[in-house]
């Protein structure tokens, strides 16, 4: 790998650049985006894989803020026989974190109640039952295990494999890796992202090219008309936009000859072209008006509670028709409580569950009907789980990620096939653990990629996204 093209003399030359180039609209557009201070480099991206892909893309369904493992997809009977008995934990990370997790804890079972589905058995509990209707289809791992206690730096080490350092986004991994499937859209979506616990950098893209980072759509907790890319169509005929597009690409192809290279500029340049691309390719892409009724219905868009999440549901289908690599469907808020963090009131996981439950299982249905599943992971989950205990001897269940519960589907994975446990109580990891890091491997392994081939060097260190850590799981692949 080449190193990034700015050194120690980056400013200096960046004051030049700018010095040498006010010189009309042309520049002064690359000199604002330049100035974002973007990195990159001249082999972006590398268009191509390590092995034989099983899957071309990933749909990403976050469930913001900590669904209940015990209260979804990991049945613990021993809750239900000693509710409200005091047992022993100890738990250190979790005592030295949130002052929780250590010494007497009551145990409390959930208001759900859970059934066997499909000819796989899977449990769920009533919280999931559209999903639980696709059990057959489902690759449920129960032994996930994460860093970080608190949403922030869990979150960004989902997103990003590291909890506190700037690294690049992991839909930004892939598209580096892998290059754009459609040029004409952008490689890398996510839908209605929050602004807290990380924001933007959880669909950013650090020190790799900034031609990879994510494209944001819509507001979180929106009903979902928003889902839009704002100012894409213009006034102006194509003919007088192709002219301008072609003046600026001759103005800033001057500049670039004047800076000798820059990864910066090309970024710029690629940006021009995408936007104009996308006027035609988007709109279409973007309007679910063509969809049929029964389609709308299906994905609960008939329904205030479910038009939200439904909506971003449905704009994930056509997005990955249309050949975009890794798209983010957001649940959450901005709100100072991330939506499924029910440190009090345990049973509000069920109006976020009726929130997206629907949704979810019309996208796997139609992802399966239309042949997209084969090619397409989709993957849900949340940053960590939750504890089988009483916070503070309340209503709720504190954060959790000792031991906790995904969700996989398609791209090459084993269908209805569960792998994994828990202890007995549903609180800590303890049979074929996997911990965030293997979960990244193995999804970039069914991508064709190999995650420790996958490295940018920045800083005098190559960076990948599952650091010196992480194993391919391979039990989960069909």
């Amino acid at each position: 790998m080449q190193r990034p093209l700015f050194a120690a003399t980056e400013a200096s030359t960046r004051r030049h650049f700018l010095g040498q180039t006010a010189c009309g609209f042309g520049a002064l557009a690359a000199a604002g985006l330049l100035g974002q201070e973007s990195r990159g480099q001249d082999d972006w991206p590398l268009g191509g894989v390590h092995h034989a892909a099983r899957a071309k893309r990933i749909i990403f369904l976050f469930m913001q803020g900590g669904v209940s493992q015990v209260d979804s997809f990991d049945r613990k009977s021993v809750l239900e026989q000693r509710d409200g008995e005091q047992v022993n934990f100890n738990d250190a990370r979790q005592l030295a974190n949130t002052g929780m997790g250590q010494g007497l804890q009551r145990l409390m079972k959930g208001p759900w109640e859970f059934r066997s589905y499909g000819e796989s058995g899977l449990e769920v509990s009533d919280l999931f039952a559209h999903m639980g209707r696709h059990a057959d289809d489902l690759c449920v791992v129960r032994s996930l295990h994460t860093e970080g206690v608190a949403h922030g730096p869990a979150t960004l080490f989902l997103h990003c494999g590291s909890t506190n350092t700037i690294r690049p986004s992991m839909g930004s991994w892939v598209l580096y890796g892998l290059g754009p499937d459609n040029q004409n859209l952008p490689g890398f979506v996510s839908i209605s992202p929050s602004v807290g616990n990380g924001g933007a950098r959880n669909y950013g893209s650090a020190f790799l090219p900034a031609a990879v980072q994510g494209t944001s759509i819509g507001r979180p907790g929106s009903n979902g008309r928003d889902l839009m890319i704002r100012h894409l169509n213009d006034e102006r005929s194509r003919e007088q936009q192709r002219r301008q597009l072609d003046l600026l690409e001759t103005l800033n192809h001057q500049q670039r000859e004047r800076m000798g290279g820059s990864s910066e500029l090309d970024a710029v340049l690629d940006s021009y072209e995408l936007a104009w691309r996308m006027q035609e390719a988007a709109p279409e892409v973007f309007d679910l008006a063509d969809e049929s009724a029964e389609t709308l219905t299906a994905y609960g868009i008939d329904d205030p509670v479910t038009e939200g999440y439904g909506r971003r549901c449905l704009l994930a289908r056509r997005l990955c028709e249309a050949g975009v690599r890794f798209i983010q469907v957001n649940y959450g808020d901005n709100s100072a409580n991330p939506a499924w963090d029910q440190h009090s009131d345990l049973p509000k996981h069920e109006n976020h569950a009726r929130a997206c439950d629907r949704p979810i299982a019309a996208l796997l249905n139609d992802l399966k009907q239309r042949g997209l599943l084969e090619d397409t992971i989709v993957w849900w989950g949340s940053e960590f789980g939750r504890t089988p205990y009483a916070q503070k001897n309340g209503t709720g269940r504190d954060h959790n990620p000792g031991g906790f519960t995904v969700c996989l589907a398609g791209g090459g994975l084993k269908p209805g096939f569960v792998y994994g446990s828990t202890d007995e109580f549903g609180h800590q990891a303890i049979e074929n653990k996997v911990h965030m890091h293997d979960l990244h491997a193995s999804l970039l392994h069914l991508l064709g990629i190999d995650h420790e081939r996958l490295t940018y060097r920045y800083a005098g260190r190559d960076f990948r996204l599952t650091d010196i850590h992480g194993r391919v799981v391979h039990d989960l692949f069909a």
